[in-house]
């Protein structure tokens, strides 16, 4: 019974042996499988994304420069205005009280002037006849002497009484100004797209201007205000064609190009940013403002070139040795600033040096190096691939 366990325990080890060589053998008999791309000859254009917000070129705010109660209002939203046009009109009751009540002022200063000149002319008449009375020695040198300063008294009343007449003028042009006011008036040529008020609201403008229409020049021009971050605005100039997409039209393709690169920092959360605006033709009315805009800006264009696919830079084959290149090879420095990828020689993964450039994204542009149109680069590991099977089967167990 002891004889016939130990049989068993050794037939078993035996097994165990001869499947792990088995096993042994079939990796040996196995190599790497790779999925292949080409490397391709045609243009290739990279850009820079970005979001930004669409706006009309010139928004005017329009406010009242007087308190009240909206009395009328003559336009609403989207409403087609002209320079001059009365949009809104502020009770003017209280305004036209206060023109009246000036008017009265003035009307009050000149008549006070009026006697003042009248007063003038009296005491000068005084004057000259107690002058011929002092000569005849009929008065004393005293009643001259008063009637000289009477004279001079009213002299200058006179000029009192014209500085009221100006002061009154002025309060009346006040008066007058602030009745105009009332009248609220587009001052540029547009289409209203924010109103801030109704009839019966009180509008107050003691501390701050409000705003009640808010009026966008001319929708047919239209700017992106896009942020582009620090580490790419070296790359950004004046008149470079831009792409964009808004999520109304996810169809459509808009173009626009660059027309300022803003110089003041945008800093969120440590995060800096600069506004790039980007003039956009709105001929055909689709864009409004305050539409997100995801664009892109094309810094640079490059035609018949060869580029690559980005995935054969990322690709590093792992545990396989240069053969091609020799233990020296891999000791010197890189001939193209580090950059390579690998294609297969004689089903020998091989590095090849290169030195690129321009990048968009999915492709990268092959400034110089030993690669050719069509040759086929590796970019990625499928898994192992069986060699022919040799004559001998796999050890079999009866």
């Amino acid at each position: 019974m002891k004889m016939n366990k130990k049989i068993i325990i050794a037939c078993f080890a035996l097994a165990t042996v001869l499947f792990i060589t088995f096993r042994l053998l079939s990796s040996k008999n196995s190599e790497e499988k790779y999925r292949m791309e080409k490397v391709l000859k045609g243009e290739l254009v990279e850009s820079i994304t970005a979001t930004g917000t669409v706006n009309a070129i010139t928004t005017v705010n329009v406010g009242t420069q007087v308190s009240g109660t909206i009395q009328k209002l003559h336009a609403d939203f989207n409403s087609r205005v002209t320079r001059g046009q009365v949009i809104a009109r502020i009770d003017p009751t209280m305004f036209e009280a206060q023109v009246d009540q000036a008017k009265a002022n003035l009307n009050s200063a000149k008549a006070n002037l009026a006697r003042t000149e009248i007063s003038v002319i009296d005491t000068k008449r005084t004057m000259d006849r107690n002058s011929e009375l002092l000569k005849k020695n009929l008065i004393a040198q005293s009643d001259l002497d008063t009637a000289e300063t009477n004279y001079l008294t009213a002299k200058s009343q006179v000029d009192v009484a014209k500085a009221q007449v100006e002061q009154m003028e002025a309060s009346l042009k006040v008066a007058a100004t602030n009745l105009q006011y009332t009248r609220i008036v587009s001052p540029v040529n547009g289409i209203i797209i924010s109103r801030n008020v109704d009839v019966g609201q009180t509008v107050a403008a003691s501390f701050q201007t409000p705003t009640l229409f808010m009026i966008a020049e001319d929708l047919t021009k239209m700017q992106i205000d896009s942020n582009v971050n620090e580490a790419d605005i070296g790359k950004i100039r004046e008149k470079q064609s831009v792409t964009f997409s808004v999520d109304a039209y996810p169809e459509f393709l808009f173009k626009g190009k660059v027309q300022q690169i803003r110089n003041a920092p945008i800093i969120v959360q440590n995060v800096v940013t600069y506004d790039v605006v980007i003039f956009v033709d709105n001929s055909d009315m689709k864009l409004k403002p305050g539409m997100t805009a995801n664009a892109s800006i094309i810094t640079n264009t490059k035609s018949d070139v060869l580029k690559i696919p980005n995935s054969a830079l990322r690709f590093k084959p792992s545990g396989i040795p240069d053969r091609a290149q020799g233990k020296e090879a891999q000791k010197s420095p890189a001939p193209y600033g580090g950059q390579s990828v690998w294609i297969l020689e004689k089903n020998i993964p091989k590095r090849v040096r290169i030195k690129t450039g321009i990048n968009d994204g999915a492709f990268t542009e092959v400034v110089s190096g030993e690669l050719a149109e069509g040759q086929e680069l590796i970019v990625d590991t499928i898994g192992l691939q069986k060699k022919q099977a040799p004559a001998s089967g796999p050890p079999r167990m009866f």
